[in-house]
């Protein structure tokens, strides 16, 4: 018996329609399961990764913290002997004020040679031309022997540390006419 019926659809066609949807099935699936472990995979990447750069963050941060807890250790290194020379010459009780001068005169000459070593210059512009750049007036006297704007007495020297002002000299300079 043959079925007239339009609608009605063919078995054998009906198998085969079935078996392409399991195939097309069968491929999404595998294609779900590669993608599940590539995702996967850049999941622990990106995991790995963040551990990585804050292991890294850490470290920069201990290293950063070492460096600010002992960035004077050379200067201060190099003071020490500067130190001792203060120290043993107020330990001498017998010395003379000409053997104490002396000893202060050498201290004093070590400690620029620390000091300039370690990017420090003395500014001493004494008889020079007023630069408010690295001189602070704290007085304006006349003279004729000196043209204006020129320091004719430096009250406490100045300096600067590796070009860049620490401390301006503080100095008496001549009036303008």
């Amino acid at each position: 018996m043959q079925n007239h019926d339009p609608h009605a659809t063919d078995p054998a066609q009906e198998s085969g329609a079935e078996q392409s949807v399991n195939a097309d099935l069968d491929a999404l699936t595998a294609r779900l399961a590669t993608l599940e472990s590539e995702l996967s995979q850049a999941r622990d990447t990106v995991l790995r990764e963040r551990a990585e750069i804050e292991n890294q963050r850490r470290r920069l941060q201990r290293d950063l913290d070492q460096a600010r807890r002992f960035a004077n250790e050379k200067l201060l290194g190099d003071l020490l002997p500067v130190y001792d020379s203060v120290a043993l010459g107020l330990a001498n009780e017998n010395a003379d004020a000409k053997a104490l001068r002396e000893g202060l005169e050498l201290t004093l000459k070590q400690l620029e040679k620390v000091t300039s070593s370690n990017g420090l210059v003395l500014v001493d512009p004494l008889h020079q031309p007023f630069n408010p750049e690295h001189h602070q007036a704290i007085s304006a006297v006349d003279s004729t022997e000196h043209a204006p704007n020129t320091v004719v007495a430096v009250v406490q020297k100045g300096f600067v540390l590796n070009d860049r002002l620490l401390r301006p000299a503080l100095v008496a300079v001549v009036k303008d006419h």
